[in-house]
Protein backbone atom coordinates (compact mmCIF):
# COMPACT_ATOMS: atom_id res chain seq x y z
CA UNK A 1 0.00 0.00 0.00
CA UNK A 2 3.00 2.43 0.83
CA UNK A 3 5.75 1.47 -1.73
CA UNK A 4 8.99 0.83 -1.12
CA UNK A 5 10.58 3.65 -2.68
CA UNK A 6 8.31 6.02 -0.58
CA UNK A 7 9.66 4.61 2.42
CA UNK A 8 12.68 3.53 1.62
CA UNK A 9 14.84 -0.05 2.19
CA UNK A 10 18.46 0.96 3.76
CA UNK A 11 18.82 0.35 6.80
CA UNK A 12 19.05 4.31 8.04
CA UNK A 13 15.37 4.30 7.71
CA UNK A 14 13.98 7.28 9.32
CA UNK A 15 12.04 6.69 12.82
CA UNK A 16 8.78 7.96 11.50
CA UNK A 17 9.40 6.09 8.08
CA UNK A 18 9.88 2.82 10.17
CA UNK A 19 6.98 3.37 12.18
CA UNK A 20 4.48 4.69 9.35
CA UNK A 21 5.72 1.00 7.85
CA UNK A 22 4.81 -1.06 10.52
CA UNK A 23 1.18 0.99 11.18
CA UNK A 24 0.80 0.39 6.76
CA UNK A 25 1.25 -3.15 7.18
CA UNK A 26 -0.88 -3.56 10.21
CA UNK A 27 -3.70 -2.12 8.07
CA UNK A 28 -2.77 -4.84 5.18
CA UNK A 29 -2.67 -7.86 7.45
CA UNK A 30 -6.29 -6.81 8.65
CA UNK A 31 -5.22 -5.93 12.31
CA UNK A 32 -6.40 -2.28 12.23
CA UNK A 33 -9.51 -1.83 10.54
CA UNK A 34 -11.01 0.55 8.13
CA UNK A 35 -12.83 3.47 10.53
CA UNK A 36 -10.39 1.90 13.97
CA UNK A 37 -9.17 4.81 15.48
CA UNK A 38 -4.80 4.63 15.86
CA UNK A 39 -3.42 5.98 19.21
CA UNK A 40 -3.18 9.40 20.13
CA UNK A 41 0.50 11.24 19.35
CA UNK A 42 1.03 11.40 22.91
CA UNK A 43 0.32 7.86 23.78
CA UNK A 44 2.21 6.26 20.84
CA UNK A 45 5.24 8.78 21.41
CA UNK A 46 5.50 7.56 25.05
CA UNK A 47 4.90 4.18 24.43
CA UNK A 48 7.62 3.86 21.87
CA UNK A 49 9.96 6.38 23.45
CA UNK A 50 10.07 8.63 20.40
CA UNK A 51 9.30 12.62 20.13
CA UNK A 52 5.76 13.30 19.29
CA UNK A 53 7.28 14.87 16.15
CA UNK A 54 7.90 11.67 14.89
CA UNK A 55 4.71 10.16 15.88
CA UNK A 56 3.12 13.14 13.74
CA UNK A 57 5.47 12.75 10.78
CA UNK A 58 4.28 8.95 10.47
CA UNK A 59 1.00 9.79 10.44
CA UNK A 60 1.42 12.77 8.08
CA UNK A 61 3.09 9.67 5.87
CA UNK A 62 0.34 7.37 6.00
CA UNK A 63 -2.09 10.60 5.41
CA UNK A 64 -0.62 11.29 2.33
CA UNK A 65 -1.31 7.56 1.15
CA UNK A 66 -4.67 7.56 1.61
CA UNK A 67 -3.95 5.19 4.21
CA UNK A 68 -5.71 6.98 7.65
CA UNK A 69 -7.17 10.38 7.83
CA UNK A 70 -7.24 13.32 10.43
CA UNK A 71 -10.81 14.18 12.33
CA UNK A 72 -10.59 17.32 14.16
CA UNK A 73 -10.76 17.50 17.44
CA UNK A 74 -11.35 13.44 17.45
CA UNK A 75 -7.50 11.71 16.21
CA UNK A 76 -6.41 9.60 13.75
CA UNK A 77 -8.56 6.87 11.67
CA UNK A 78 -7.51 4.34 9.33
CA UNK A 79 -9.48 5.26 6.17
CA UNK A 80 -12.87 3.58 5.72
CA UNK A 81 -12.22 3.66 1.93
CA UNK A 82 -8.31 2.67 1.93
CA UNK A 83 -8.28 0.36 -0.17
CA UNK A 84 -9.78 2.15 -2.83
CA UNK A 85 -6.99 4.05 -2.40
CA UNK A 86 -4.33 1.03 -2.71
CA UNK A 87 -4.60 1.21 -6.56
CA UNK A 88 -3.55 4.33 -8.01
CA UNK A 89 -2.35 5.58 -10.97
CA UNK A 90 0.98 5.48 -11.85
CA UNK A 91 3.47 8.16 -12.26
CA UNK A 92 3.43 9.94 -15.71
CA UNK A 93 6.23 9.25 -18.82
CA UNK A 94 5.85 12.27 -21.08
CA UNK A 95 7.98 12.48 -24.70
CA UNK A 96 11.05 14.29 -23.60
CA UNK A 97 11.44 17.28 -26.39
CA UNK A 98 9.48 20.26 -26.24
CA UNK A 99 6.57 21.18 -27.97
CA UNK A 100 3.97 23.55 -28.86
CA UNK A 101 0.37 23.60 -27.54
CA UNK A 102 -2.69 23.17 -29.46
CA UNK A 103 -5.42 22.88 -26.70
CA UNK A 104 -7.44 26.30 -26.54
CA UNK A 105 -10.20 24.88 -29.11
CA UNK A 106 -10.72 21.89 -27.10
CA UNK A 107 -10.58 23.04 -23.72
CA UNK A 108 -13.35 25.77 -25.14
CA UNK A 109 -15.44 23.09 -26.84
CA UNK A 110 -14.98 21.39 -23.33
CA UNK A 111 -15.70 24.18 -21.24
CA UNK A 112 -18.95 25.11 -22.49
CA UNK A 113 -20.35 21.83 -21.40
CA UNK A 114 -18.97 21.76 -17.73
CA UNK A 115 -20.30 24.87 -16.46
CA UNK A 116 -23.76 23.97 -17.40
CA UNK A 117 -26.24 24.40 -14.45
CA UNK A 118 -28.26 21.73 -15.55
CA UNK A 119 -25.37 19.10 -15.27
CA UNK A 120 -24.41 17.53 -12.17
CA UNK A 121 -21.10 19.41 -13.24
CA UNK A 122 -18.11 16.66 -11.95
CA UNK A 123 -16.38 18.51 -14.14
CA UNK A 124 -16.00 21.60 -12.96
CA UNK A 125 -13.09 23.35 -11.28
CA UNK A 126 -14.81 25.31 -8.37
CA UNK A 127 -16.25 24.06 -5.06
CA UNK A 128 -19.91 24.50 -4.89
CA UNK A 129 -21.24 27.65 -4.05
CA UNK A 130 -23.31 26.77 -1.03
CA UNK A 131 -19.85 26.43 0.45
CA UNK A 132 -19.09 29.58 0.73
CA UNK A 133 -20.62 32.81 2.92
CA UNK A 134 -22.21 34.68 0.68
CA UNK A 135 -24.51 36.56 3.01
CA UNK A 136 -21.62 37.72 5.10
CA UNK A 137 -18.84 38.55 2.19
CA UNK A 138 -22.40 40.86 1.01
CA UNK A 139 -22.43 42.14 4.25
CA UNK A 140 -18.82 43.52 4.56
CA UNK A 141 -18.83 44.40 0.98
CA UNK A 142 -21.91 46.87 1.83
CA UNK A 143 -19.87 47.59 5.45
CA UNK A 144 -16.74 48.12 3.65
CA UNK A 145 -18.29 50.47 1.23
CA UNK A 146 -19.60 53.03 3.81
CA UNK A 147 -15.76 53.39 4.98
CA UNK A 148 -13.74 53.62 1.28
CA UNK A 149 -12.11 56.62 0.66
CA UNK A 150 -12.20 57.54 -2.78
CA UNK A 151 -9.20 58.58 -2.61
CA UNK A 152 -7.87 55.32 -2.29
CA UNK A 153 -8.77 54.50 -5.90
CA UNK A 154 -5.48 55.86 -7.02
CA UNK A 155 -3.59 55.19 -3.79
CA UNK A 156 -4.25 51.53 -4.37
CA UNK A 157 -2.89 51.53 -8.03
CA UNK A 158 -1.17 48.86 -9.00
CA UNK A 159 -0.05 46.97 -5.71
CA UNK A 160 -2.82 47.15 -4.37
CA UNK A 161 -4.91 47.63 -1.02
CA UNK A 162 -2.41 48.28 2.06
CA UNK A 163 -4.57 46.46 4.47
CA UNK A 164 -5.04 43.16 2.22
CA UNK A 165 -1.31 42.98 1.54
CA UNK A 166 -0.70 43.71 5.14
CA UNK A 167 -2.61 40.58 6.09
CA UNK A 168 -1.66 38.20 3.42
CA UNK A 169 2.32 38.64 4.52
CA UNK A 170 0.67 37.59 8.35
CA UNK A 171 -0.85 34.52 6.34
CA UNK A 172 2.84 34.09 5.08
CA UNK A 173 4.80 34.37 8.42
CA UNK A 174 2.56 31.48 9.75
CA UNK A 175 3.46 29.12 7.32
CA UNK A 176 7.27 30.12 7.47
CA UNK A 177 7.21 32.87 4.36
CA UNK A 178 9.03 35.97 4.70
CA UNK A 179 7.31 38.16 2.31
CA UNK A 180 7.09 41.82 3.10
CA UNK A 181 3.84 43.20 2.41
CA UNK A 182 5.98 45.57 -0.17
CA UNK A 183 6.59 42.74 -2.52
CA UNK A 184 3.05 41.28 -2.71
CA UNK A 185 0.87 42.54 -5.99
CA UNK A 186 -3.34 42.21 -5.54
CA UNK A 187 -4.37 40.71 -8.83
CA UNK A 188 -7.90 39.62 -10.68
CA UNK A 189 -7.93 36.23 -9.62
CA UNK A 190 -4.94 33.65 -9.22
CA UNK A 191 -4.91 33.84 -13.13
CA UNK A 192 -3.80 37.10 -13.41
CA UNK A 193 -0.99 36.81 -10.57
CA UNK A 194 0.31 33.49 -12.94
CA UNK A 195 -0.19 35.20 -16.49
CA UNK A 196 1.79 38.09 -15.24
CA UNK A 197 4.41 35.94 -14.05
CA UNK A 198 4.79 34.34 -16.70
CA UNK A 199 5.16 37.58 -18.78
CA UNK A 200 7.68 38.50 -16.30
CA UNK A 201 9.80 35.89 -17.07
CA UNK A 202 9.80 34.72 -20.30
CA UNK A 203 9.61 35.86 -24.04
CA UNK A 204 7.71 34.10 -27.26
CA UNK A 205 9.06 31.08 -27.85
CA UNK A 206 11.16 30.48 -24.49
CA UNK A 207 10.41 27.13 -23.23
CA UNK A 208 8.86 26.30 -19.63
CA UNK A 209 8.58 22.93 -17.68
CA UNK A 210 5.69 21.97 -16.78
CA UNK A 211 3.95 18.69 -14.73
CA UNK A 212 2.07 16.31 -16.81
CA UNK A 213 -0.60 16.11 -16.50
CA UNK A 214 -0.99 20.31 -15.69
CA UNK A 215 -4.28 22.39 -15.39
CA UNK A 216 -5.08 23.56 -18.74
CA UNK A 217 -5.08 26.83 -17.93
CA UNK A 218 -1.79 26.42 -17.75
CA UNK A 219 -1.13 25.11 -20.91
CA UNK A 220 -3.80 27.99 -22.28
CA UNK A 221 -1.65 30.80 -20.92
CA UNK A 222 1.50 28.96 -22.63
CA UNK A 223 -0.12 28.60 -25.80
CA UNK A 224 -1.14 32.48 -25.91
CA UNK A 225 2.24 33.48 -25.12
CA UNK A 226 3.50 31.90 -27.60
CA UNK A 227 5.57 29.66 -25.36
CA UNK A 228 6.88 25.88 -25.60
CA UNK A 229 6.08 23.29 -22.83
CA UNK A 230 8.31 20.13 -21.73
CA UNK A 231 5.84 18.25 -19.91
CA UNK A 232 8.21 16.35 -16.46
CA UNK A 233 7.32 13.22 -15.21
CA UNK A 234 4.78 13.53 -12.44
CA UNK A 235 3.78 11.13 -9.56
CA UNK A 236 -0.19 11.12 -8.65
CA UNK A 237 1.23 11.58 -4.95
CA UNK A 238 4.34 13.14 -4.38
CA UNK A 239 4.26 15.69 -7.50
CA UNK A 240 6.97 16.51 -9.99
CA UNK A 241 9.85 13.98 -9.97
CA UNK A 242 12.88 16.39 -9.41
CA UNK A 243 15.39 14.15 -10.62
CA UNK A 244 13.53 14.25 -13.86
CA UNK A 245 13.37 18.36 -14.07
CA UNK A 246 17.12 18.04 -13.71
CA UNK A 247 17.53 15.87 -16.47
CA UNK A 248 15.40 18.34 -18.50
CA UNK A 249 17.17 21.17 -17.46
CA UNK A 250 20.52 19.27 -18.91
CA UNK A 251 18.61 18.87 -22.07
CA UNK A 252 16.45 21.89 -23.29
CA UNK A 253 16.96 26.18 -22.30
CA UNK A 254 14.19 26.10 -19.80
CA UNK A 255 13.94 29.18 -19.23
CA UNK A 256 10.97 29.04 -16.02
CA UNK A 257 8.83 26.07 -14.27
CA UNK A 258 5.14 26.57 -13.29
CA UNK A 259 4.46 24.35 -11.18
CA UNK A 260 1.55 23.22 -8.80
CA UNK A 261 3.35 22.18 -5.55
CA UNK A 262 0.42 21.21 -3.01
CA UNK A 263 -2.98 19.54 -4.40
CA UNK A 264 -2.16 19.96 -7.93
CA UNK A 265 -4.74 19.92 -10.50
CA UNK A 266 -5.86 18.01 -11.93
CA UNK A 267 -3.62 15.13 -9.80
CA UNK A 268 -4.22 16.39 -5.97
CA UNK A 269 -0.59 15.61 -5.72
CA UNK A 270 1.45 17.52 -3.41
CA UNK A 271 5.53 17.60 -2.82
CA UNK A 272 6.76 16.10 -0.12
CA UNK A 273 8.97 19.16 1.95
CA UNK A 274 12.06 17.80 1.11
CA UNK A 275 11.33 17.52 -2.40
CA UNK A 276 10.29 21.47 -2.66
CA UNK A 277 13.48 22.40 -0.59
CA UNK A 278 15.82 19.93 -3.15
CA UNK A 279 13.43 22.05 -6.14
CA UNK A 280 14.08 25.72 -5.28
CA UNK A 281 18.30 24.37 -4.51
CA UNK A 282 17.95 22.97 -8.02
CA UNK A 283 16.03 25.96 -9.62
CA UNK A 284 18.63 28.33 -7.77
CA UNK A 285 21.49 26.71 -9.46
CA UNK A 286 20.60 27.14 -12.67
CA UNK A 287 18.65 30.75 -12.18
CA UNK A 288 15.57 29.79 -13.27
CA UNK A 289 12.78 30.98 -11.86
CA UNK A 290 9.45 29.37 -10.11
CA UNK A 291 5.92 30.18 -10.58
CA UNK A 292 4.15 28.11 -7.85
CA UNK A 293 0.22 28.08 -8.38
CA UNK A 294 -0.69 27.64 -4.24
CA UNK A 295 -4.42 28.46 -5.26
CA UNK A 296 -5.27 25.21 -3.01
CA UNK A 297 -3.50 25.95 -0.17
CA UNK A 298 -5.66 26.74 2.64
CA UNK A 299 -7.76 23.60 1.81
CA UNK A 300 -5.63 20.99 3.58
CA UNK A 301 -6.81 17.63 5.47
CA UNK A 302 -4.37 17.80 8.23
CA UNK A 303 -3.71 19.96 10.96
CA UNK A 304 -0.94 21.79 9.67
CA UNK A 305 -0.87 24.52 6.17
CA UNK A 306 1.93 22.81 4.33
CA UNK A 307 5.29 25.14 3.47
CA UNK A 308 5.20 26.22 -0.27
CA UNK A 309 8.18 26.52 -1.72
CA UNK A 310 8.64 29.85 -1.46
CA UNK A 311 9.40 29.17 2.36
CA UNK A 312 12.86 28.06 1.25
CA UNK A 313 13.57 30.22 -1.05
CA UNK A 314 16.42 32.64 -0.53
CA UNK A 315 17.36 33.91 -3.67
CA UNK A 316 14.19 35.68 -4.76
CA UNK A 317 13.72 33.49 -7.66
CA UNK A 318 9.86 32.04 -6.72
CA UNK A 319 6.94 33.87 -7.74
CA UNK A 320 4.57 32.59 -5.24
CA UNK A 321 0.50 32.82 -6.67
CA UNK A 322 -2.15 32.75 -4.30
CA UNK A 323 -6.13 33.57 -4.61
CA UNK A 324 -9.63 33.89 -2.42
CA UNK A 325 -11.67 32.22 -5.25
CA UNK A 326 -11.25 28.79 -4.40
CA UNK A 327 -11.20 29.07 -0.47
CA UNK A 328 -13.36 32.22 0.30
CA UNK A 329 -14.58 34.64 -2.37
CA UNK A 330 -15.49 32.89 -5.45
CA UNK A 331 -16.75 35.74 -8.54
CA UNK A 332 -14.78 38.51 -6.58
CA UNK A 333 -11.49 37.83 -8.32
CA UNK A 334 -9.21 38.93 -5.60
CA UNK A 335 -5.70 36.99 -6.09
CA UNK A 336 -2.30 38.25 -5.69
CA UNK A 337 1.12 37.32 -6.13
CA UNK A 338 4.25 37.05 -4.79
CA UNK A 339 6.64 37.97 -7.06
CA UNK A 340 10.45 38.27 -5.21
CA UNK A 341 12.82 39.91 -7.23
CA UNK A 342 10.79 40.02 -10.48
CA UNK A 343 8.50 42.41 -8.27
CA UNK A 344 9.17 45.57 -10.76
CA UNK A 345 8.78 43.59 -13.89
CA UNK A 346 5.02 42.11 -12.58
CA UNK A 347 4.01 45.60 -11.46
CA UNK A 348 4.98 46.81 -14.65
CA UNK A 349 2.96 44.16 -16.70
CA UNK A 350 -0.05 44.89 -14.32
CA UNK A 351 -0.24 48.76 -15.08
CA UNK A 352 0.21 47.76 -18.62
CA UNK A 353 -2.65 45.71 -18.65
CA UNK A 354 -5.43 46.20 -15.74
CA UNK A 355 -3.93 48.77 -13.81
CA UNK A 356 -5.72 47.86 -10.90
CA UNK A 357 -7.79 45.53 -9.01
CA UNK A 358 -11.53 46.01 -8.18
CA UNK A 359 -10.84 48.49 -5.12
CA UNK A 360 -14.40 47.17 -3.37
CA UNK A 361 -13.60 43.84 -3.52
CA UNK A 362 -10.33 43.99 -2.18
CA UNK A 363 -11.78 46.19 0.94
CA UNK A 364 -14.91 43.32 1.41
CA UNK A 365 -11.72 41.07 1.93
CA UNK A 366 -10.17 43.18 4.51
CA UNK A 367 -13.29 43.45 6.07
CA UNK A 368 -14.24 39.66 5.98
CA UNK A 369 -10.40 39.04 7.38
CA UNK A 370 -10.87 40.63 10.26
CA UNK A 371 -14.63 40.30 11.48
CA UNK A 372 -15.95 37.27 9.20
CA UNK A 373 -14.75 34.18 11.26
CA UNK A 374 -12.14 33.75 8.05
CA UNK A 375 -10.88 30.45 10.69
CA UNK A 376 -13.90 29.06 11.08
CA UNK A 377 -15.09 29.15 7.54
CA UNK A 378 -11.81 27.18 6.38
CA UNK A 379 -11.68 24.60 9.45
CA UNK A 380 -15.93 23.83 8.16
CA UNK A 381 -14.99 24.34 4.45
CA UNK A 382 -12.08 21.29 5.13
CA UNK A 383 -14.41 19.30 7.21
CA UNK A 384 -16.86 19.31 4.39
CA UNK A 385 -14.48 18.66 1.32
CA UNK A 386 -12.84 15.62 3.63
CA UNK A 387 -16.13 13.94 4.26
CA UNK A 388 -16.53 14.72 0.07
CA UNK A 389 -13.51 12.81 -0.54
CA UNK A 390 -14.78 9.72 1.03
CA UNK A 391 -18.09 9.68 -0.14
CA UNK A 392 -16.85 9.86 -3.64
CA UNK A 393 -14.11 6.92 -3.15
CA UNK A 394 -16.76 5.03 -1.68
CA UNK A 395 -18.91 5.59 -4.74
CA UNK A 396 -16.68 4.72 -7.24
CA UNK A 397 -15.13 1.56 -5.50
CA UNK A 398 -18.94 0.42 -5.63
CA UNK A 399 -19.55 1.92 -9.12
CA UNK A 400 -16.52 1.66 -11.41
CA UNK A 401 -15.04 -1.09 -13.64
CA UNK A 402 -12.20 -3.52 -11.63
CA UNK A 403 -8.80 -2.18 -13.09
CA UNK A 404 -9.51 1.58 -12.27
CA UNK A 405 -7.00 3.37 -10.23
CA UNK A 406 -7.85 6.65 -8.22
CA UNK A 407 -5.68 9.15 -6.28
CA UNK A 408 -6.30 10.06 -2.74
CA UNK A 409 -5.82 13.44 -2.23
CA UNK A 410 -5.04 15.20 1.22
CA UNK A 411 -6.57 18.45 0.24
CA UNK A 412 -8.15 20.43 -2.11
CA UNK A 413 -11.25 19.01 -4.11
CA UNK A 414 -10.01 16.83 -7.23
CA UNK A 415 -9.81 12.74 -7.82
CA UNK A 416 -7.78 11.82 -10.81
CA UNK A 417 -9.25 8.43 -12.28
CA UNK A 418 -7.78 6.26 -14.13
CA UNK A 419 -9.77 3.77 -15.87
CA UNK A 420 -8.84 0.51 -17.75
CA UNK A 421 -6.94 0.68 -21.12
CA UNK A 422 -10.23 -0.32 -23.31
CA UNK A 423 -11.96 2.89 -21.66
CA UNK A 424 -12.18 6.45 -24.07
CA UNK A 425 -12.11 9.69 -21.81
CA UNK A 426 -13.91 11.58 -24.57
CA UNK A 427 -16.37 8.81 -25.09
CA UNK A 428 -17.10 8.91 -21.62
CA UNK A 429 -17.19 12.86 -21.86
CA UNK A 430 -20.11 12.17 -24.60
CA UNK A 431 -21.67 10.20 -23.16
CA UNK A 432 -22.22 11.58 -19.94
CA UNK A 433 -22.70 14.50 -21.37
CA UNK A 434 -25.86 13.03 -22.91
CA UNK A 435 -27.00 12.32 -19.34
CA UNK A 436 -26.04 15.49 -17.95
CA UNK A 437 -23.52 14.55 -16.45
CA UNK A 438 -19.89 17.09 -16.64
CA UNK A 439 -16.64 15.62 -16.50
CA UNK A 440 -12.92 16.95 -17.22
CA UNK A 441 -11.30 14.14 -19.56
CA UNK A 442 -7.86 13.43 -19.52
CA UNK A 443 -6.79 15.16 -23.04
CA UNK A 444 -7.40 18.39 -21.40
CA UNK A 445 -4.67 18.10 -19.38
CA UNK A 446 -1.93 17.36 -21.72
CA UNK A 447 0.06 19.47 -23.91
CA UNK A 448 0.09 16.13 -26.30
CA UNK A 449 -3.58 15.66 -25.72
CA UNK A 450 -3.02 12.27 -23.79
CA UNK A 451 -4.33 10.39 -21.05
CA UNK A 452 -6.89 9.26 -22.77
CA UNK A 453 -8.34 7.05 -20.02
CA UNK A 454 -8.27 9.59 -17.34
CA UNK A 455 -11.02 11.51 -15.80
CA UNK A 456 -11.04 14.52 -13.15
CA UNK A 457 -14.25 14.50 -10.54
CA UNK A 458 -14.88 16.93 -8.44
CA UNK A 459 -16.11 16.04 -4.94
CA UNK A 460 -16.16 19.70 -3.65
CA UNK A 461 -20.28 19.69 -5.11
CA UNK A 462 -22.97 19.60 -2.21
CA UNK A 463 -22.95 15.75 -2.10
CA UNK A 464 -26.51 14.29 -2.95
CA UNK A 465 -28.22 10.92 -4.27
CA UNK A 466 -27.77 12.84 -7.60
CA UNK A 467 -24.20 13.13 -7.37
CA UNK A 468 -23.80 9.58 -6.28
CA UNK A 469 -26.35 8.26 -9.02
CA UNK A 470 -24.04 10.53 -11.39
CA UNK A 471 -21.06 8.56 -9.99
CA UNK A 472 -22.74 4.85 -10.44
CA UNK A 473 -23.78 6.59 -13.82
CA UNK A 474 -19.79 7.33 -14.72
CA UNK A 475 -18.54 3.37 -13.71
CA UNK A 476 -21.46 1.65 -15.87
CA UNK A 477 -20.32 3.99 -19.38
CA UNK A 478 -16.94 2.79 -18.44
CA UNK A 479 -17.20 -0.91 -17.76
CA UNK A 480 -19.41 -0.93 -21.48
CA UNK A 481 -16.91 0.93 -23.61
Amino acid sequence: MLDRQRFGATADMKRYQSLAKEFSKRIEEGILLPGDRLPSVRKLSRGRHVSPATVLQAYRLLEDGGSIQTRARSGHYVSPHWRAATQKPQISLPPRTAAAVDVRDLVFELLQTIQSRDFVSLGSSFPGPEHFPHAKLASALHASARKLDPRSIYDDIPLGNPELRRLISRRYMECGCDVRMEEIVITSGALEALSLSLQAVTRPGDIVAIECPAFYVVLEAIERLGLKAVEVPTHPRDGMSVPALAEAIERHPIKACWLMTSFQNPLGSSMPEDSKRALVKLLAAHDIPLIEDDVYAELYFGKERRKPAKAFDRGGRVLHCGSFSKCLAPGYRVGWVAPGRHAMQVGRAKMMTTIATSIPTQSAIVEFLKHGGYAHHLRRLRRTLATNQERMLEAIGRHFPAGTRVTTPAGGYFLWVEMPANASAMEVHRLAFDRKISVAPGPLFSARRGFGTCLRLNYGLAWSPKTDAAIATLGKISGAL
